[in-house]
């Protein structure tokens, strides 16, 4: 793939919801439901090049996709002609020449993602866990550990509730926390910063301290985005 392999992950680190779509045709379909998408069509792989104007084209001419920006994406070695075809169209998210250096793809795609205004006024992704997510929070009270199950999470913290209410205090710092995502576990520190009733439920907010290791913050994201590519690769089954 000319572009999956390379930079998907890391435009997640930089906290950009992305997905890798195979099914043209369904993703008609799902755009209806996302108009305020952003697609980079990789011209150079999977249909071939007039079927894939006629593609780009139809995405236009429809009107529940007709909001949807489009940029294009080519290897090197494609035609001029073909280069210059959808040069001259403008599109709104540009035409990038795929590299063999990774890191310029990945400068090339963030200067448009970030022109386009692909996080709006979002920063961080958060992702809500649903049931089919193991998802827990053990932490340390008065020398006793306490276990949760975490609603919801970002790189800056996460939401959670416990069958027994920790009466947990606002600003108070629990330093050693355990976050199991699945099969991973991980070590972070944060501060309670506030609780609401979610029906019967009590649900804490708790930020991540500056002093969690980056490692933990990058786990964090790649366990975010691949779940969230989990999730539309299902809704594409349907």
């Amino acid at each position: 793939m000319l572009i999956q392999n390379q930079v998907i992950s890391e435009l997640a680190q930089e906290e950009f919801e992305v997905y890798v779509i195979r099914d043209e045709e369904k993703l008609l379909r799902i755009l209806g439901k996302y108009p305020d998408s952003i697609v980079f069509a990789s011209i150079s792989e999977g249909m071939k090049e007039s079927a894939w104007e006629e593609y780009i084209t139809s995405l236009t001419a429809k009107p529940e996709t007709a909001g949807v920006q489009i940029g294009i994406i080519a290897s090197s070695m494609i035609e001029d002609s073909v280069k210059q075809k959808y040069e001259k169209q403008n599109f709104p998210c540009g035409y990038i020449t795929v590299k063999s250096d990774a890191a310029a793809n990945i400068k090339l795609l963030t200067e448009e993602l970030n022109r386009a205004g692909a996080k709006g006024r979002r920063k961080y992704i958060r992702m809500e866990m649903g049931n089919e997510l193991n998802a827990t929070i053990n932490l340390s009270i008065n020398g006793n550990y306490v276990n949760g199950i975490i609603k919801d999470i970002s790189v800056v913290g996460f939401s959670c509730s416990f069958s027994t209410d920790p009466d947990l205090i606002k600003n108070s710092l629990y330093s050693d926390m355990q976050l199991r995502l699945q099969s991973q576990l991980l070590k972070a520190e944060g501060i309670a910063f506030g609780s609401r009733m979610v029906g019967t439920d009590k649900v804490y907010v708790i930020l991540f301290t500056q002093r969690v290791d980056p490692n933990v913050r990058s786990k964090i994201r790649s366990f975010i985005q691949n779940h969230l590519q989990s999730r539309m690769d299902e809704e594409f089954s349907k």
